[in-house]
């Protein structure tokens, strides 16, 4: 099944530097058992490094040391290839499936991330022993959606940092009312990965004060 596995992009080595080791055979394994767990598409292999795996290790400059949440972790896009590119980051991932938990617990441990742990929850539910400084989160639902499950799980001055398509700009417009209500600040849309990148990656980010 691997052999349909898209060619390394150069960007990759560039983006892991030192952790591109890991980043691979993170790859191969969600190349070789992905599918089959439900986690990515039968399309997806061909274009999995440059629709999945960079577009979540570009927002990794934008994390701080300190303890990263991420929302409906799934595969482990972003949260897995993160905490790859990131090891002076701690993170959390928070998943709901416990097929899907099993899995990112089994890459963990194959992957040997010691700044990873695994929860199985919904982000309304999730009980933390103390709050998160950022939280992450990709393909999950929409901007307004997203910030009643996650704000909450910030201290004051946490950032949230979410992946968004092409409609960013218009999610964060109509999400207002839960910007207001949640006290969120410094909401911007940013674009990574221009020139660097097949497609480029747009972050939704925003402060709770």
């Amino acid at each position: 099944m691997t052999d349909a596995l898209e060619v390394e992009p150069a960007a990759a080595a560039v983006l892991f530097g030192d952790r591109i080791e890991v980043a691979r055979a993170f790859g191969e394994n969600l190349a070789a058992q992905g599918e089959e767990l439900g986690l990515i598409g039968p399309l997806e292999l061909p274009r999995l490094w440059s629709r999945h795996i960079l577009n979540c290790a570009i927002v990794a400059p934008l994390l701080r040391p300190g303890l990263v949440g991420d929302v409906g972790s799934g595969a482990g896009l972003p949260g897995l290839v993160l905490a790859i590119a990131r090891p002076d980051v701690t993170f959390v991932l928070i998943e709901p499936m416990e097929r899907r938990v099993a899995w990112l617990n089994s890459q963990v441990a194959a992957l040997g991330l010691s700044n990873t742990s695994v929860v199985r929850a919904r982000a309304e539910e999730v009980r933390l022993s103390r709050p998160l400084d950022q939280v992450t989160a990709r393909a999950v639902s929409a901007f307004r959606t997203l910030i009643p499950l996650t704000a909450p799980l910030l201290r004051s001055g946490g950032e949230l940092v979410l992946m968004k398509g092409a409609g960013a700009t218009a999610e964060v417009e109509s999400a207002a009312k839960a910007v207001r209500k949640y006290r969120l600040s410094n909401v911007e849309v940013i674009t990574l990965g221009e020139g660097v990148l097949q497609d480029v990656t747009r972050v939704i980010r925003a402060t709770v004060d």
